[in-house]
């Protein structure tokens, strides 16, 4: 037990935008793919479009405007995301610290690809933090914003949803965390909320906290 999260058995963290800063990253790459595919998107519309899901959720978009996708479409976007990652890509600043003094079981539940989560985890020094503990979109038939990732991880570490904290930095994780009955902190210290306002959008969708710093991840509010 951590006495400073009492009923707490878990922390889930979502990667993109909670432990590493990729968010913005990863729309600027995709609005790109997505242009050069015929659809016209800026990275504005691809994190107010796509934050948080998975690229199912892109391959559905596509088709409802009419400009299905080819099969070269998600293996190319992953090598560019490779690429700028390889070059750009940072840690959430203060999570490194955070995961070590934590003292509770721990996981990551992303939308990402699992290669893309580990990826990312192992390129910011954070992959020895959580080992094995890697649960993606991939791994469940609906991905956020339903609960099903979520209910998969906490499952697999033996926790129940109750007693089990989400830090999300997007709407649809916000919004799966409470359809899966657990607490939810939203972050929104990553890049991609410079220029919006994500306190009142993670508020919005039921967040029972917001902290923007993870200097502030221990403090009560």
């Amino acid at each position: 037990m951590d006495p400073r999260l009492p009923e707490t058995d878990l922390v889930i963290f979502d990667c993109d935008g909670v432990l590493v800063d990729s968010e913005e990253l990863s729309c600027r790459c995709l609005a790109e793919a997505m242009v050069q595919a015929g659809i016209a998107m800026s990275t504005g519309q691809a994190l107010e479009l796509f934050l948080g899901r998975s690229t199912a959720a892109v391959i559905e978009y596509a088709a409802a405007v009419g400009k299905p996708l080819p099969a070269t479409f998600l293996p190319d976007l992953a090598l560019q995301v490779r690429e700028t990652f390889r070059s750009q890509l940072t840690p959430i600043a203060g999570v490194a610290a955070v995961l070590t003094e934590l003292r509770l079981p721990s996981c990551v539940a992303s939308s990402s690809d699992l290669a893309r989560v580990r990826f990312s985890l192992e390129l910011t020094g954070l992959a020895a933090s959580f080992g094995p503990r890697l649960y993606t979109s991939q791994m469940v038939k609906h991905g956020k914003p339903a609960p099903d990732l979520f209910l998969h991880a906490a499952g697999a570490m033996g926790a129940e949803p109750r007693h089990t904290l989400v830090i999300e930095d997007s709407v649809s994780g916000v919004t799966a965390a409470k359809a899966a009955g657990m607490k939810v902190w939203g972050f929104v210290g990553g890049a991609h909320y410079r220029l919006a306002d994500g306190s009142a959008l993670l508020r919005q969708a039921g967040a029972d906290r917001i902290f923007a710093a993870m200097t502030d991840f221990w403090m009560e509010g």
